[in-house]
Formats: structure tokens, sequence, C-alpha cells
């Protein structure tokens, strides 16, 4: 951002100060010079105010990355306009040709440093509605859960009399043993468990009970103690990315492990949120971390994202293999 704004104010200074003063170099003319600054650089603030976003803008490291190679084009420009300008040759069609080459050149800085600001906007809203869509795919996932559970409640209900005319029919014969296990039948039936609440936020406790579900389906053994308030200051897309990549990293870690177990312990206490996921490892686990699949532009993202976070929230982040295990720790200061 430094690189970008210095770009568009030198070009605009340079194009005031150098070339316009040497049209006409008396007094007067150096009034007019110093006052069309804030002619032109008041209507810039004002458009900048309108458009640039208050709160900090959030990308991932990435997109950082691309922002500053970017941006060195104008300030690679603005150097060659520089050391092209400033000394007089002997020769004055030297001198020309480079006074016409820097007013082709300024004008390309201000409209490319002034095209990367908003294209710094433009790419945090697109980042904001990616994360958005993930937090409300968890969600969906959580909601169609309970609808499940609803559906399953009804049909128990619907059945119930079918049910207690079965259990009888087993007490009538005198088959105690048969309505004992009919009776456990029933009460291991999914209706009869309730609904999951691991926690009381409500977006952590949608991923958590999506991940959990994953994890029964894939046949590991989870061990969730989680106590995390229903308020945090922490924005809901950045916590359902915590929990949400530090356990698809558990479950795609565990995988072809001798015994599948996960361990999940997060709370928020005395101004911290702390998690650490532990799982039990299936491979081997790369030095820097990096994914092992295939397709590595595809995959990868999930702790240099959780870093970015922890970081962005002024926290840590400690991954890395322990007795024999996977061990992931995120710690953030909470604010207020």
């Amino acid at each position: 951002m430094c690189i970008i704004l210095f770009c568009l104010e030198m070009s605009v200074c340079a194009l005031l100060d150098t070339y316009v003063e040497r049209i006409n170099r008396n007094a007067l003319y150096d009034v007019l010079v110093r006052l069309a600054r804030p002619l032109v650089f008041g209507p810039l603030w004002l458009l900048l105010r309108r458009r640039l976003p208050r709160e900090p803008v959030v990308l991932s490291r990435r997109l950082w990355k691309l922002v500053l190679g970017l941006a060195a084009m104008p300030l690679c420009a603005l150097i060659a306009v520089v050391l092209l300008t400033f000394r007089r040759y002997d020769s004055i069609e030297v001198n020309t040709v480079a006074m016409y080459q820097g007013m082709v050149v300024l004008p390309f800085v201000f409209l490319t440093s002034l095209v990367l600001l908003f294209a710094i906007l433009i790419l945090a809203d697109h980042e904001r509605l990616e994360q958005a869509n993930r937090l409300a795919g968890l969600r969906e996932v959580y909601y169609q859960g309970l609808r499940q559970q609803e559906t399953q409640v009804r049909r128990l209900r619907h059945d119930l009399r079918n049910h207690l005319t079965a259990v009888r029919g087993f007490l009538e014969q005198g088959d105690e043993q048969g309505a004992i296990g009919y009776l456990d039948q029933i009460a291991g039936s999914p209706a009869l468990r309730g609904t999951r609440r691991l926690c009381e936020n409500e977006a952590a406790n949608a991923v958590l009970t999506a991940k959990a579900e994953a994890m029964e389906r894939e046949g590991v053994a989870a061990d969730f103690a989680v106590s995390l308030p229903r308020d945090l200051p922490v924005a809901d897309m950045d916590l359902c990315a915590l929990l949400g990549n530090a356990l698809d990293n558990a479950i795609e870690g565990s995988r072809g492990a001798g015994e599948r177990r996960i361990t999940i312990r997060c709370k928020a206490d005395k101004g911290l949120f702390m998690l650490r996921v532990e799982n039990t490892l299936g491979g081997a686990v790369q030095p820097d971390l990096a994914t092992t699949k295939t397709d590595k532009s595809a995959h990868g993202f999930g702790i240099p994202g959780m870093r970015e976070i922890a970081e962005r929230y002024g926290g840590t982040l400690d991954a890395g293999v322990r007795d024999n295990g996977f061990e992931l720790v995120v710690c953030l200061p909470l604010a207020g």
C-alpha cells in the first residue's frame, strides 16, 4: 500500500513540479503550480475517502504477494523517469526525448496506482464473499442435519404404536430378552439422541457438528471438549475457517493410521482463545507442512490460511509432529 500511494503522489507531483514549471518559471506561474496541488489532490482524496473502507482490508498472504508484484510496475516506471530526467543532457534532442517519455510514463504510473487501489478492494470483496459462502455451506449442512433429525422424530412418533405392539407381543410370549433387545434398538435410534450441542457458539457448533458427523462416517474416534460462549470477538468466518481447516487436516492426516483418533480442545478463557487439535498419523508429514496431494494448486492453503488469521488477531499458530502424532495449537488474544 505504501508503494502504491507513493507512486500515486509522486506521479502527480512530478507532473506539476517538473514539467509544468519548465514551461514558465516566473513567480506568478510558480504560485499557480503550488495551488494546483490541492486542486488535484483534493478531489483525489475525496474519491478515495468515499471508496476506500474504514476497516482494514483483509487479503490472504498469497494475494498480498500478488499485489506487491503488481505494485512493482508503477514503481519501476517511476524510477525510470527519475533516472532519465534528474540531470540535464548536453544534447537538446536527448533532453526533449527524456521529457516527452516522462510525460507519457507518469500518467501511466498514476492510472496504474489508482487501478491497483480499486483492485485491492475488489479482491477483498471477493475474499469476504468466498468466506461467507463457506460459512453458509457449513450452516446449511448443520441445518440439514436438524431437519433430518426432525423427520426421524416424526417417523418414530408415527410408528410408536407399532413399536409398542411389538414389545407387548414379546412380553406376552414370555420373551423378555427379545423385548429388551427391541427396546434397545428403539433407544439407539438417531431420533432419540437429540440435537448435538458441542458449544454455545452457533457458528462454531455448526462446524464442529458437521465435522463430528464426518468423523463418525469415517470411523474416527473423536474426543471433543469445547467451551466457547455465544458471543466471541472473533469473526464467524475466521472462527469457522480455524475450526474447519484444523479438523479437515486432522481427518486427512489420520487416514492410514492403525488407530484413527482425534482430540479437540477449544475454549475462550481469561482473554484468550485457545485451540488444540491432536491426531494420529497415517503417513509422513512434510517438513514445511506442505500438502502431499497431487493437485497442489487446489490444496495446501489450510495451515497458511490459519496462520494468516492468527497473525491478523495478534496470535500465534504452532504445528508439528509430537509423540508420533500431529498437534496444532492456535492462541488468539481476545479484545475487550
